[in-house]
């Protein structure tokens, strides 16, 4: 069998650079979660087919990664339909696991449960500039608390992970899907129809509401309908303001307009999330409510969420309350909520933007050239040795034929002190 060099497409190959930003970023995230009281747990990659095909991951159960039955289990021969080729597949996020998790482990765990999760998740989607699809996953979640407290320490949380690592031009975007769904009410769809009502609704920062319009009649839905949600949007989008102090008249507005569409306890819930989130972090997080926000997944029951970076077009994470999706597994409802950061997409505008690690330990290197005595090799890592335990990182390597690219190397990762050790 001959072997090729080419990475399976979508995936990547991660230098040594790089890893540095990502091992930074990681060791952040991990840090100021657990300060906040989140404990770090983990779950396998591979998950039972049927728990990531339970129609609540949205769009994305069309990308699983697949995997055939194993051993007396699979029976080609005998197999009418996928169903019998294939039980298990690769996560697509790590909510479904963290669900099932839980659904396993409640006895053991505290309540409410704050868990922290970070780890690769798989989707079979079109590679893109920041998008593979094996990517790193940065997860919190609060499990078994059904007051708005939870929605508040997670967005605290995330954006103080986020200034940490060195970013300060970002806001978090809030709404409810409740107020979605009043809103689709309002606009005359019926619930068989929401669905398709928020994927259109979902591209209108890329494609506008005349995209969206058009996207709603291509799917078959009355245009009066459409024109009138699309109206609707157009008289929030014109609200002045809808940050901290703002957001709680624009909640009741829109409140006043979903009457009989929508419970008045959502928009006291949601304007308590905003003072809260602005009492404690003060101008330091800013908080902006968008009720056009809609987040992918099915699971999400009320609060949404999603980091927007200015100028930059693209979400830093997001999450929201998913409060009926561990009663799928248990047949008895918990409350949960949780918050995901786009580990791959902070790292790509670090690495990009000549982020340097910083407080890195010093770097220094030892060239040996080839035939040195056993006793100077030896003497060379003791010294190197003693130089680990002061707290600096020391390579002891040989000398290449080409020394001058093999310094130049070692200066790219970061060695700006190299000792050349000859032949007496």
């Amino acid at each position: 069998m001959s072997l090729t060099k080419k990475p399976i497409t979508g995936m990547k190959d991660l230098l040594p650079a790089e890893m540095r930003v990502r091992d930074f970023v990681c060791g952040m995230i991990k840090e100021t979660y657990q300060s906040f009281g989140f404990a770090a747990i983990d779950t396998p990659a591979v998950e039972h087919i049927g728990n990531l095909a339970s129609k609540q991951g949205g769009e994305n159960e069309k990308l699983i990664f697949k995997i055939l039955k194993r051993g007396e289990k699979l029976n080609l021969a005998a197999a009418a339909g996928e169903d019998d080729l294939v039980d298990s597949g690769l996560r697509y996020d790590l909510t479904v696991p963290l669900v099932r998790y839980y659904a396993n482990n409640a006895d053991a765990l505290p309540s409410p449960f704050k868990a922290l999760q970070i780890g690769y998740v798989w989707r079979a989607d079109r590679p893109q500039r920041g998008r593979y699809r094996q990517f790193m996953q940065c997860d919190i979640d609060i499990i078994g608390d059904e007051s708005n407290m939870a929605e508040i320490e997670l967005i605290l949380a995330t954006a103080q992970a986020l200034t940490r690592i060195g970013f300060d031009d970002f806001h978090i975007r809030i709404s409810d899907r409740r107020i979605l769904r009043a809103m689709a009410a309002y606009s005359g769809f019926s619930e068989d129809e929401y669905d398709r009502v928020f994927i259109a609704l979902d591209k209108l920062d890329k494609i506008g509401l005349a995209g969206v319009a058009a996207e709603l009649a291509a799917g078959g839905l009355a245009a009066e309908k459409a024109a009138t949600l699309t109206e609707l949007v157009n008289e929030i989008a014109a609200r002045p303001d809808t940050e901290e102090g703002g957001a709680a008249a624009a909640l009741t507005a829109l409140a006043a307009t979903l009457e009989g569409h929508l419970d008045a306890d959502v928009a006291a819930s949601l304007s308590a999330i905003i003072e809260g989130v602005h009492a404690v972090g003060g101008g330091a997080c800013r908080i902006v409510f968008d009720p056009t926000l809609v987040r992918g997944m099915s699971y999400y029951t009320g609060t949404i969420f999603e980091v927007a970076a200015a100028g930059l077009g693209i979400s830093l994470g997001g999450g929201g309350r998913y409060d009926r999706l561990i009663g799928s597994f248990t047949g008895r409802e918990v409350a949960a909520v949780g918050f995901s950061l786009g580990f791959e997409r902070i790292v790509l505008l670090l690495t990009e933007g000549g982020f340097q690690v910083p407080g890195t330990m010093a770097k220094k290197a030892y060239l040996l050239e080839k035939g040195l005595a056993a006793s100077v090799v030896a003497d060379t890592m003791q010294k190197a040795q003693a130089e680990r335990d002061s707290g600096a990182q020391v390579l002891v390597t040989r000398m290449n034929k080409n020394k001058k690219f093999q310094k130049e190397q070692l200066a790219k990762d970061g060695y700006g002190e190299m000792v050349e050790i000859f032949k007496e």
